[in-house]
């Protein structure tokens, strides 16, 4: 594939205006104690007393369960910087940790138990776009404030009324992003396999606009269903539309399996360019698609929100450097964490309604600072300030995400290790 095309190429496309059906809110326990929030939003949970209580939905089990100490660990790392800087509102900040199982059904489970037994006062995750499109509506009957550093799908931009956030950027950006570096390449006959969910329908809408409004043509668009043990069918189908180059649209175990049924048809990575998203991006997915031999899925090539955005110097990405843990999302979850904690600090309250209505007001005051303990001492000076994150200075913010998104090229080598190329990262 060719990459030398993308030196010095930055791309600035602009923002266009903003995954799936909400179900309603599971009844709440109470202790009998009812508390009221400064802007006269209501809880009976008995969580307001002053104590900044954050509970987490990372993907424990699951599909994405590869991926979560990319998650968990930013969160532990920004909540231990909050607590050296003297915590919130005066006292140490706790984590309680919780499973999403990249499923609705056990991340509501879980959800449950953190803000009725528990009683936390705000949620950073969950991670898949899937399982917050089952959540969101609770979030707001709950008045239970949310950030999620990895959901994008297109159908989860202004729900939840106010109460669910997000620092990566949604797939109305990543769809052009992908459909450059496609046609960057030099491919014009494009087919698409992705997940029948609202993350891959959306994913394959946006991305399917933008490479016609390049010029290329779509081949086909095949919808698969991510819980199936088959795909043969729908990878004939893409076949058949004799593309030039093919995008999956999958997360790693079924994205796995319809490579290798890909591999099977004879249009692998091999013999084929294949393009694909973050979803897709993992250290053991070379080992799910064939773990005898890793080099199978070497040449795939995608984009993924980057995780050291060109322009940004951050303490926490070198610091989770020194880890050794993949970096996927880990800046974005970083970030949520540090700005649930400054909306907190700033509402002056560990109420839901009150650090969901301060919690963009920090992304668009007077004063930059890129640490909390800076934030902090500038919000008791009585400062407004504009936090400039690991993840993205947020120089644009619409409502709940970010208007803008930086993202990495990335490519399987043959020892099924997905690698940054060294091009620029593509700017939306």
């Amino acid at each position: 594939m060719r990459t030398t095309r993308w030196k010095g190429l930055v791309v600035l496309v602009a923002a266009l205006a903003l995954v799936g059906a909400s179900c309603s809110s599971d009844s709440n326990e109470s202790d009998g104690t009812t508390t009221t929030a400064k802007d006269g939003g209501s809880s009976d949970r008995g969580n307001v007393d002053g104590e900044l209580v954050i509970g987490t939905l990372v993907p424990q089990t699951g599909d994405l369960n590869v991926i979560a100490k990319s998650l968990s660990t930013p969160i532990d790392m920004a909540v231990e910087e909050i607590n050296a800087a003297g915590g919130v509102l005066g006292k140490p900040v706790k984590v309680v940790p919780g499973d999403d199982g990249t499923s609705p059904d056990v991340a509501r489970t879980t959800y449950n138990k953190l803000i009725n037994t528990d009683k936390v006062d705000a949620i950073v995750g969950p991670a898949p776009s899937g399982v917050a499109a089952k959540l969101v509506d609770t979030f707001q009957t709950d008045k239970v404030p949310a950030c999620s550093g990895s959901t994008t799908a297109g159908n989860l931009t202004g729900v939840g009324g106010g109460y669910f956030f997000r620092t990566a950027p949604p797939d109305k950006l990543q769809g052009p992003a992908l459909a450059t570096l496609i046609t960057g390449d030099g491919h014009s006959k494009v087919a698409i396999i992705a997940r029948n969910d609202d993350y891959g329908k959306g994913f394959a809408d946006y991305l399917s606009e933008a490479l016609k409004e390049s010029g290329a043509e779509v081949a086909t668009t095949v919808l698969y269903d991510p819980n199936g043990s088959n795909f043969d069918a729908d990878v004939q189908k893409v076949a058949d539309s004799k593309p030039d180059a093919v995008a999956v649209i999958g997360f790693n175990d079924d994205g796995a399996k319809v490579v290798s049924a890909m591999i099977a048809k004879k249009i692998g990575p091999a013999d084929m360019p294949i393009y694909t998203a973050d979803g897709m991006k993992s250290s053991s997915f070379a080992e799910t698609v064939d773990p005898a031999d890793l080099s199978k899925v070497a040449g795939i090539k995608g984009t993924a929100p980057a995780s050291a955005p060109a322009g940004i110097t951050h303490p926490f990405i070198e610091a989770f450097a020194k880890t050794g843990i993949d970096t996927i999302f880990s800046s974005y979850f970083y970030d949520c964490t540090i700005m649930m904690a400054l909306a907190a600090q700033s509402a002056d309250s560990d109420a839901g309604p009150d650090i969901s209505a301060a919690f963009a007001k920090n992304v668009e005051g007077d004063n930059d600072c890129s640490s909390y303990a800076d934030c902090l001492k500038l919000l008791e000076d009585g400062k407004t300030i504009h936090y400039r994150g690991a993840s993205s200075n947020f120089d644009k913010w619409d409502k709940m995400e970010p208007g803008t998104g930086a993202y990495d090229v990335w490519e399987y080598d043959k020892a099924g290790k997905d690698v940054t190329l060294d091009v620029d990262q593509i700017k939306i």
